[in-house]
């Protein structure tokens, strides 16, 4: 055998012997807080898995995350199943946390070539909150017990809440819940800080919000289902999955630990507290021994 004979040999058996480069997971995120969180914990938890990741977070409101994931851009980002429903699939809203999951998932898998995996716990929705003295005084625990309460009450939202079907009209056609006074708050923080000094007497959050914990606020039951679930999910491009199906085996064990008291907790360690989302994700991951 010659020499370039002997190469050809020693080329062929070392591509035989060594395997194929694997190419980086591309984690992705939307640009908020409680993305960025979760994001860490998927990417730091595949690390610690053996998988390479690559973060690619802060892209953008839904559609800029999710077109990066179709485009193959990223391989993977949080979403939330309501958010998927209504921005992608654009399917009826109502229904159970169960069959909104199958129908998003089913329309990803045929028309996307997306996939979801386990869910969360995470489901963040809109909450309609108020004090403990309020709950106490009209002994408020759901939404039809606000109904008869509402008229001596004053709401707090953002403009749009008042036209949106599942803002004031859908209060009013659902729980016949119409408030005293409807006062407009353009931003979130000025609605939790006008409810606390007791400016307000109900307003409405999203049901991760840190301050709900901080302070010790009421969030009322939707008991009839006005306001669509919002389970955070991991979607992920199914061709990834293929080539790497750890992933799933990682981020299934990961959803199960997530839920709303403590990312309300997350949350609040990276806006009130100012940490770092990336600490704040491997605080996390150690205190649930990953």
């Amino acid at each position: 055998m010659n020499l370039k004979s002997l190469a050809v040999t020693a080329v062929t058996l070392l591509g035989l012997s060594i395997p194929a480069y694997a190419q980086a997971v591309k984690i992705g995120s939307k640009n908020f807080t409680e993305q960025f969180v979760v994001a860490e914990i998927y990417a730091q938890a595949l690390e610690k898995a053996g998988v390479e990741v690559e973060r690619r977070l802060n892209l953008g409101a839904t559609l800029v995350a999710h077109t990066a994931l179709t485009n193959g851009e990223i391989d993977l980002y949080p979403e939330y199943t309501g958010t998927a429903l209504a921005a992608v699939v654009k399917g009826d809203l109502s229904g159970s946390a169960e069959k909104i999951y199958g129908e998003v998932k089913d329309y990803y898998e045929k028309n996307l070539k997306l996939t979801l995996l386990e869910a969360t716990k995470i489901n963040n929705g809109y909450a309609i909150i108020t004090l403990p003295e309020t709950a106490d005084k009209y002994k408020l625990k759901t939404l039809t017990d606000l109904g008869p309460a509402s008229k001596d009450l004053t709401f707090g939202a953002e403009a749009g809440f008042g036209e949106r079907k599942d803002g004031l009209p859908g209060l009013k056609q659902t729980y016949g819940i119409e408030f005293k006074e409807f006062k407009i708050f353009a931003k979130l923080g000025i609605r939790y800080s006008a409810l606390t000094s007791k400016d307000l007497d109900v307003s409405y959050g999203f049901a991760t919000d840190w301050q709900i914990s901080e302070n010790k606020l009421v969030v009322l039951q939707d008991d009839k289902n006005l306001f669509p679930p919002y389970y955070l999910v991991p979607v992920v491009r199914q061709d990834t999955l293929t080539k790497n199906p750890k992933i799933a085996e990682v981020l299934n064990k990961i959803s199960p630990l997530l839920n709303n008291e403590n990312m309300r907790e997350l949350n609040a360690k990276v806006d009130r507290d100012k940490e770092e989302p990336a600490d704040v994700a491997a605080e996390f991951l150690e205190a649930q021994g990953i």
